[in-house]
């Protein structure tokens, strides 16, 4: 199956109200178990490459991009590549000619003034390359290892009608919200605010997103797709999962040196996140009472 761009994937799930889950990937083993849990759950995905991965690669991003564009081209599901919370314009500039249809300009941490003039010129230059660009307004906690926000912190929320103005000047294809979540959560007890998160479906004409959702139950993922999110961002319970699953192994099997052995366990253990999360996402729920009024 040929690579999908983001915006074929999103904009239809946008109008059907459901979500497309978007994994971020760190090797090899990372892309190759997604697209595995994906075939099983019979969904497309979203493969995504972060400004810190490719930091992690020594600041290239070609060979991880390459390898995965290769897993996603023999997929039996619709696969997109995207470059996520990038800061860096020589990285952003790099994105199209890596293979990725789609960016996400993160500029949330500057004031709402320069996050708009930052973004519309990501966006500008996006537009005239051929990708579809997300954005963020508002501050969704625990990124870079740092705290997470409090609830009431300048920016910890966003606005409604701020992120209707935003979209609006800045050109963005998708928006990223933050109404609770927190990345890196290694335990899925976070609550979202489903109130606001129907104010900003009602305000915004874009897709929302949402990061920071390992850290949710599956009650909560499900709840966030009916009240409007289309683009559900997922990366730690990848690697909590890879983690606990090598830990595993190499406890039951000390002598272990191939690295084959416990890799498989950990892109098994992968797979099988993958697959319970998307289907989790397709789960039926009640509406919240802020989405049926």
């Amino acid at each position: 199956m040929t690579l999908a761009a983001t915006g074929s994937l999103v904009g239809p799930a946008a109008a059907e109200r459901r979500a497309v889950a978007a994994f971020n990937i760190i090797t090899l083993e990372h892309a190759e178990a997604v697209i595995a849990g994906a075939e099983e759950a019979g969904a497309p995905v979203i493969l995504q490459v972060s400004e810190n991965a490719v930091k992690y690669r020594h600041g290239r991003v070609l060979p991880l991009a390459r390898a995965a564009a290769a897993a996603a081209e023999a997929a039996g599901v619709p696969v997109a590549l995207h470059l996520d919370h990038v800061k860096s314009p020589d990285l952003l500039r790099q994105a199209a000619a890596a293979g990725f249809s789609s960016v996400m300009f993160d500029a949330a941490h500057l004031p709402y003034v320069e996050n708009l003039s930052a973004t519309r010129a990501a966006a500008d230059w996006a537009h005239a390359n051929g990708l579809w660009i997300e954005a963020e307004l508002g501050e969704v906690g625990g990124k870079d290892g740092a705290a997470p926000l409090d609830a009431h912190a300048p920016g910890a929320r966003t606005d409604p009608e701020e992120a209707r103005r935003f979209v609006a000047a800045s050109g963005v294809d998708a928006l990223a919200v933050a109404i609770g979540s927190t990345h890196a959560m290694t335990t899925r007890t976070g609550r979202l605010d489903h109130d606001l998160l129907a104010r900003l479906a009602a305000a915004v004409d874009v897709p929302l997103v949402l990061h920071g959702s390992s850290g949710l139950p599956d009650g909560e993922l499900a709840a966030a797709v009916a009240g409007g999110i289309t683009k559900v961002n997922i990366g730690t319970a990848l690697n909590v999962a890879m983690t606990d699953a090598i830990r595993a192994y190499l406890d039951a099997h000390p002598s272990a040196a191939d690295t084959r052995t416990y890799l498989s366990v950990g892109r098994a253990a992968m797979a099988r996140t993958a697959t319970a999360l998307i289907t989790a996402l397709g789960a039926e729920v009640p509406l919240p009472e802020a989405v049926r009024a």
